[in-house]
C-alpha cells in the first residue's frame, strides 16, 4: 500500500472517531467532555513504546509443542511410556523448521505467519495456577479467579484512557459466554465506564455484527439530548463515579451513531487489504474480518482490542482440529501484523498470541492432548518489544517451564510497563485496601523490552 494513502487512511479514522459527523453537530455534544472525562487520553506514568494493544486469545489452550515450540527429545520417544505414566507420549505429527533470519522453530501449521517470524519474541515458559477453563480464563484475563476483578482492558483504559472520543477505549470482539464470560471484559468494582464494549459473542461472523444499543428509533433525537444535558448535570452535582459513568455512556453512543458504522465498514477497505486479510477465502474470512477490525479500531485511537477465536481445546482429534484452527488463524493473523508495520504502526501497538494454557506431551483418548497449566507458549510483537527471540524453554517433552517461567502476573506486569505504567502504582481503592491487576505478584521481564 502507498504510504500516503495509509497515512491518510489513518488520519481520516481518526478524525471519524474524534466526534465529527452529524450527530456530533448537535448543540446537546458541544458542551466538551462529561465532569471528570474519565477515559480520556492521560499521561502515562513513565514513556512507553506501546501505545495500544491487540490480544489475541486463542480458546481453549493451543498446543505449544505443535506450534512453536519444537521437542525433538518428544518425537523420537513417541509411543513410549515414561515415568511410570499411564499415558503414552505423543510426539508432534507435524514438521517445525527454522524461520527468518532469527531461526525460530515454527511448525508447518503456520506457514504465513512463519514469514514474520522476525517480528515475534516467542515467549516458551509461561505458566499459571490451573489448568482448569474456569480458573485459567479469568485469571489470564483480570489477574484472579477466587474473585471478580477488572479485566486487563479495564485496568488499561483505567491507567492512560484512550484516543478515540466517539468509540469505547476498550472493545472485545466475538467474547467467549462462558468461563467468565462477560467477566472477562468487564470492570468489577472500577466504574463502569471503563468495561469492555462487546462486538457479537465467539464463533459469530463480525461482518454482519454491530456495536448494540447505542440508537433508539423510539425516541426522538431532541429528546435523546435532553437525556444527555439532564446525565450531564446531575453528573456534576453528584459527583458520583456512576453518574459520570451514566453520562459519558450515553454521550458516547450519540456520537457513535456515525462513528461505528464507518468503522465497522470493513467492505470500505482496498479489494487488496480483504484479500490480505483472507475475506475471500471461507476459512479465513472469519477471524480475517476481526484482525481486519481491530487495525481499523486502533487506527480510530481505540486503546485495548480483544479477539477471541475458540475450539483449541484439543483433547481428541487433535489432527484435524488443529490443523482447521491454525489454517483458520494463520492468514488473518500474518496480514494484521504485515498492515500494521506497512502503516507505521506496529512499533507502537503490541500484538499477544496466546490461550489459558497450553496441552500435554502425553496422548489423551487416543487422539488429543490434556491441560498444561506448567509449560506453554505466548507470543509478542510490537509494542516495544525484542523481535526475533524466543524466551524461556519448557523440558524435553515441552510438560513444564524449567528455565526463565514467566507466570500470567510477569506478561501483566510487562504489558503494563511497555504501555508507561508501572504494576504496582497502578491502583485503585475498594473494600479498604488498593488493589492493582498484579495483586501483591508480578515482575517486568526487562529482557522483553527492546
Amino acid at each position: 500500500m502507498n504510504p500516503t494513502k495509509a497515512t491518510t487512511r489513518r488520519a481520516s479514522l481518526k478524525a471519524l472517531a474524534g466526534g465529527l459527523g452529524a450527530v456530533a453537530a448537535q448543540p446537546w455534544l458541544s458542551h466538551g467532555a462529561t465532569p471528570g472525562a474519565p477515559t480520556a487520553a492521560k499521561a502515562p506514568q513513565y514513556p512507553g513504546r506501546a501505545k495500544r494493544v491487540i490480544f489475541l486469545f486463542m480458546n481453549g489452550g493451543p498446543s505449544h509443542m505443535d506450534t512453536f515450540d519444537y521437542k525433538p527429545q518428544l518425537q523420537k520417544d513417541h509411543g513410549k511410556k515414561v515415568n511410570d505414566d499411564k499415558e503414552e507420549l505423543f510426539g508432534s505429527p507435524w514438521a517445525f523448521q527454522r524461520r527468518g533470519q532469527s531461526g525460530l522453530w515454527v511448525s508447518e501449521l503456520f506457514p504465513e505467519l512463519a514469514k514474520r517470524a522476525d517480528d515475534l519474541l516467542v515467549v516458551r515458559s509461561m505458566t499459571t495456577d490451573s489448568s482448569a477453563h474456569p480458573q485459567a480464563m479469568p485469571q489470564l484475563h483480570t489477574g484472579s479467579f477466587q474473585f471478580t476483578r477488572p479485566s486487563m482492558g479495564s485496568w488499561i483504559l483505567y491507567g492512560i484512557g484512550a484516543e478515540a472520543k466517539a468509540l469505547p477505549g476498550f472493545v472485545a470482539v466475538n467474547p467467549s459466554r462462558i468461563f467468565g464470560g462477560p467477566a472477562n471484559y468487564g470492570s468489577a468494582f472500577l466504574p463502569s465506564v471503563y468495561q469492555g464494549a462487546r462486538i457479537g459473542w465467539e464463533g459469530g461472523n463480525v461482518l454482519r455484527e454491530s456495536f448494540r444499543n447505542i440508537a433508539s428509533s423510539r425516541i426522538p433525537l431532541e429528546l435523546q439530548g435532553r437525556q444527555i444535558e439532564l446525565a450531564q448535570r446531575m453528573a456534576k452535582q453528584s459527583a458520583d463515579s456512576e453518574a459520570v459513568a451514566a453520562a459519558e455512556a450515553l454521550e458516547l453512543g450519540a456520537r457513535m451513531r456515525d462513528v461505528a458504522p464507518e468503522v465497522m465498514d470493513l467492505r470500505s477497505e482496498t479489494e487488496e487489504t480483504q484479500n490480505l486479510y483472507g475475506l475471500n477465502e471461507d476459512s479465513t474470512k472469519r477471524f480475517g474480518a476481526q484482525c481486519l477490525l481491530a487495525r481499523r479500531l486502533i487506527e480510530a485511537g481505540v486503546r485495548f482490542v480483544e479477539l477471541s477465536h475458540g475450539g483449541w481445546d484439543h483433547h481428541q482429534g487433535i489432527k484435524n482440529g488443529l490443523e482447521r484452527k491454525c489454517r483458520e488463524t494463520d492468514r488473518p493473523i500474518a496480514a494484521l501484523l504485515t498492515d500494521l508495520k506497512r502503516r507505521g504502526l506496529l512499533d507502537e501497538t503490541l500484538v499477544i498470541w496466546g490461550g489459558e494454557f497450553g496441552r500435554k506431551p502425553e496422548l489423551e483418548f487416543g487422539s488429543g492432548r490434556g491441560h498444561n497449566a506448567t509449560g506453554f507458549t505466548f507470543w509478542l510483537a510490537g509494542g516495544g518489544v525484542t523481535p526475533g527471540v524466543a524466551y524461556g524453554e519448557t523440558d524435553e517433552y515441552g510438560r513444564k517451564a524449567v528455565s526463565n517461567p514467566v507466570h500470567v502476573h510477569d506478561l501483566h506486569a510487562t504489558m503494563l510497563h511497555l504501555l508507561g505504567m508501572d504494576h504496582e502504582a497502578l491502583t485503585y481503592r475498594y473494600g479498604g485496601r488498593d488493589f492493582r491487576l498484579t495483586d501483591v505478584h508480578g515482575r517486568i521481564i526487562h529482557d522483553w523490552v527492546a
